[in-house]
């Protein structure tokens, strides 16, 4: 379907940030895996979140989400989700399990999978299917891990056998830090626990250390010195350039969780009023969140916004007047399509580097937003680890006012924000419910108007 702005009135107010689908995914799968029963409030019901489930249901989690609405954000509400963590850890589907478009589910379960007393097939999407794994596969081996991708090319379907036993592995940070979560999670409540090194430059430290957050809420004590900077080290120590993690084996004990708002999804948001200039308080995100993408928040402040930063709401004031910026997504790579089209709509050269793993994302979000945003009349030069951009929309000179999101959630969301200052329809723009199903709704609540329309319709 085409996704269109249609109307902007009176822009700005109070709204609340959607719940976090990283945290959500994070405390699904942990509570399922955990010993008594847990809620988690104010969790994100998304296709994504889903995913994780239905597949922590396949293993025999007892999960109720009757009990949700998307008004709930604290354990006073009677908003939850209510899950039994597993026994005993075993599949309980005969059949292929499919995880849609979900790379986080699919990432996590996989080393999961290995505790199971039965083999377990995951599959998904076309777009899941070009997924990298052959890291992650590797990685499991030396703690009794069995896993393959069956077409042999590193990428979904991908069978997992039991085994999985703990131990000692190391992984390269530089692909993908799920990877990291998966062995982090699964080796907890391996019968060895596990010691883990994660070698050479580490991507989006960021969500690891979101996960180590939801890993200790649930009574589990790690050993790490991620958070530690090796000042007195020598630059050629190999010990310098690796981290390292260290955790006995233990139980998930269950706990009432509350989800925190998502600075990806808010960064949505926030960028409408960066464009067209007002003010806007954004609850539900807090000063001391763990996630990378609080970064959009340094992000405007650069390219010319007002930011307030409170305990648990952020105020944003701006006159639409943006300025290019030098900015490093090393840390938060969801951020790019945000931020390319922040910067397509502002003046001045833009440079974004180090986010070469965004090209592993649900699309090569480097090649794809350069791609698009170079129909609507943008100079653009697409780097390895990012993009320059040297001019902005140009509808005059450009070649079509027509966009893909190539079925991927958060192009869909950055481009709508071109959309908000130039007449562009999107196709394919349904896939925001990804990770954001209520977007139109909350757009609206901050006075954009944006539809859903049948191709033939435009």
């Amino acid at each position: 379907m085409i996704l269109k702005v249609k109307k902007v009135s009176e822009i700005g107010g109070i709204v609340k940030a959607p719940p976090s689908k990283s945290y959500t995914h994070r405390a699904i799968i942990i509570s399922s895996f955990a010993e008594g029963t847990s809620r988690l409030y104010d969790p994100l019901s998304s296709e994504d979140t889903l995913s994780s489930v239905n597949a922590c249901r396949k293993f025999g989690a007892e999960i109720n989400t009757s009990n949700f609405n998307s008004l709930g954000n604290n354990p006073n509400s009677n908003s939850f989700w209510e899950i039994e963590g597993v026994k005993n850890i075993e599949n309980l589907s005969k059949k292929p399990i499919d995880l849609k478009n979900s790379g986080t589910t699919l990432r996590i379960m996989t080393s999961i999978a290995g505790l199971s007393t039965n083999n377990t097939i995951f599959t998904g999407d076309e777009s899941l299917k070009t997924r990298p794994m052959g890291m992650l596969l590797e990685a499991l081996k030396p703690l009794g891990g069995n896993a393959k991708s069956i077409l042999e090319n590193g990428k979904p379907p991908i069978e997992v056998q039991p085994g999985f036993v703990g131990g000692k592995t190391s992984i390269d940070g530089n692909v993908s830090s799920q990877f990291i979560s998966s062995l982090l999670i699964a080796g907890t409540i391996s019968e060895k626990g596990i010691d883990l090194e994660v070698k050479g430059d580490f991507i989006s430290k960021s969500y690891v250390a979101m996960t180590l957050d939801v890993m200790e809420k649930f009574g589990v004590e790690i050993e790490t010195d991620l958070f530690t900077k090796h000042e007195n080290c020598n630059k050629d120590d190999k010990k310098c350039s690796s981290t390292f993690f260290s955790i006995k084996p233990q139980k998930f004990i269950s706990t009432n969780y509350t989800v925190e708002g998502d600075y990806s999804s808010a960064s949505y948001l926030l960028g409408a009023i960066a464009v067209l200039g007002g003010k806007i308080t954004v609850k539900n995100l807090f000063k001391d969140s763990k996630q990378g993408d609080k970064l959009i928040l340094d992000i405007l402040d650069k390219m010319g916004c007002h930011i307030e930063i409170e305990n648990d709401y952020v105020t944003l004031s701006s006159t639409g007047d943006l300025i290019g910026i030098e900015i490093d997504l090393h840390n938060a790579p969801d951020l790019l399509p945000t931020i390319t089209a922040l910067s397509a709509l502002a003046k001045g050269k833009t440079l974004i580097k180090g986010v070469k793993h965004a090209r592993y994302k649900e699309t090569d979000r480097i090649a794809k937003c350069a791609e698009e945003l170079s129909k609507l009349g943008c100079i653009i030069k697409e780097n390895e680890d990012g993009m320059e951009i040297f001019s902005g929309i140009d509808l005059k000179n450009s070649v079509s006012n027509r966009v893909t999101s190539h079925n991927d959630h958060r192009l869909a969301m950055a481009f709508s924000l071109i959309g908000l200052k130039h007449e562009i329809v999107i196709e394919k723009g349904e896939v925001f419910n990804v990770s954001f199903p209520n977007y139109i709704e909350a757009m609206a609540e901050i006075g954009v108007e944006i539809g859903l329309f049948d191709d033939f319709c435009i």
